[in-house]
């Protein structure tokens, strides 16, 4: 049996008007909205409320009330709340993006075009331009636009979802990540650490259409920091 106030989005979708081009439903007036439900005023507004918290109820001036999917801050909103009340850690959250990171790159293999390979290089340049320059902030943004371009090439929207939510929550932990390197890891004789590096290998793997290749290379990012982690805590 449906909860409630998923019974009453199944009601909505019914009586709502689709908005065309758009994945939205445009509700009628509550009056009519509570006639058609049976509901009271009063009733209908507290559930509609409850949705609009969610991110699926939207009211636009001039417009009227729609529902549609909910933006990222749904979902950046529960990642942080989550983690603040101990219900998930940051190695539960790190464990999960990696293993969606590994799908992603693997999936995009099959759907990255020439043009976008060529960003994503720019990407790891601009990565590692920031880092040999000192300019962390800016290492760190390369490092996040990488990720999310990559992500884009998939466009999943539950990937995406969680992609977001893991990106907001995890950033200070990465970005503490990344200056812990510059201290404790070794660069090669151009002064390039392997933490940014290993992108390319991401990019190379995409440019070859290479999926498991491109999965292999994924995971070997992520194992990098695992391990630079551990040399850290055993110094």
């Amino acid at each position: 049996m449906a909860e409630p106030l998923e019974a009453l989005v199944a009601r909505l979708v019914e009586l709502a008007t689709p908005e065309p081009g758009t994945t939205a439903r445009r509700l009628p007036p509550e009056r009519e909205l509570g006639e058609a439900l049976q509901m009271s005023r009063g009733a209908l507004r507290e559930q509609l409320a409850v949705l609009e918290r969610l991110g699926f109820l939207h009211r636009t001036q001039g417009r009227g009330t729609s529902i549609d999917a909910p933006g990222d801050n749904f979902v950046r909103s529960w990642f942080t709340i989550s983690r603040q009340l101990g219900y998930l850690s940051d190695d539960q959250f790190a464990r999960s993006r990696m293993m969606l990171e590994e799908t992603v790159a693997e999936a995009a293999a099959g759907l990255v075009t020439d043009e976008a390979v060529a960003v994503l290089r720019d990407d790891v340049d601009r990565m590692i331009a920031a880092t040999l320059a000192g300019d962390h902030d800016a290492a760190l943004e390369a490092d996040v636009d990488f990720h999310s371009r990559l992500n884009a090439i998939v466009d999943d929207p539950i990937f995406r979802l969680m992609h977001e939510g893991f990106s907001h929550v995890l950033r200070e932990t990465i970005r503490q990540r990344r200056l812990r390197a510059i201290e404790v890891e070794q660069p090669d004789e151009r002064g390039v650490r392997r933490t940014d590096s290993v992108h390319y290998a991401v990019v190379d793997a995409l440019a070859a259409r290479d999926a498991e290749a491109a999965r292999r290379a994924m995971r070997q990012h992520f194992e990098d920091w695992l391990q630079l982690e551990a040399d850290d805590g055993a110094s």
